[in-house]
């Protein structure tokens, strides 16, 4: 079973930092765990390795795209993750995973269903673009302003 101790660094007194002690080998826990990357991917696995920096090993992934109330599961296999691409981790709850009201459909329903939002969301940010064009006022573009 696994042990979570925080603390603050040493070295500037200011971030938090955590380590995990176990007492059991991470193969022999069953619990699935979902991990939300920064890219907007949502991952389901089982957690097989972590380390200090959130850098992850997770075991029979599937990559879960949600589009409105439906949602499909591309299997990914093995999946590492680098910790900084880490926005979230939780373990699931396996009954209430079972009651969603969620439906899912098939790989390639879900990848279609996803290209038509999409599409239909770059349709309505230029028609909002062109909008503040006429009017004089411009937004700067978000990949521009991420210095990460």
């Amino acid at each position: 079973l696994l042990s979570f101790e925080f603390g603050l660094c040493i070295n500037c007194n200011q971030c938090l930092i955590f380590s995990v002690t176990t007492n059991a080998d991470l193969t022999s826990l069953p619990e699935k765990h979902l991990v939300l990357l920064r890219d907007g991917r949502t991952l389901i696995g089982y957690l097989r390795s972590i380390d200090q920096f959130a850098n992850l090993v997770l075991h029979q992934t599937v990559e879960r795209i949600h589009v409105g109330k439906k949602y499909g599961d591309i299997p990914r296999g093995i999946f590492v993750v680098r910790g900084e691409n880490v926005v979230l981790l939780g373990e699931i709850d396996l009954e209430k995973e079972s009651d969603t009201p969620l439906q899912q459909v098939s790989i390639e329903e879900i990848l279609e269903e996803q290209r038509v939002e999409q599409q239909a969301k770059q349709e309505s940010e230029k028609l909002k673009v062109q909008a503040l064009k006429e009017r004089g006022l411009s937004i700067p573009r978000a990949d521009t302003l991420d210095e990460y």
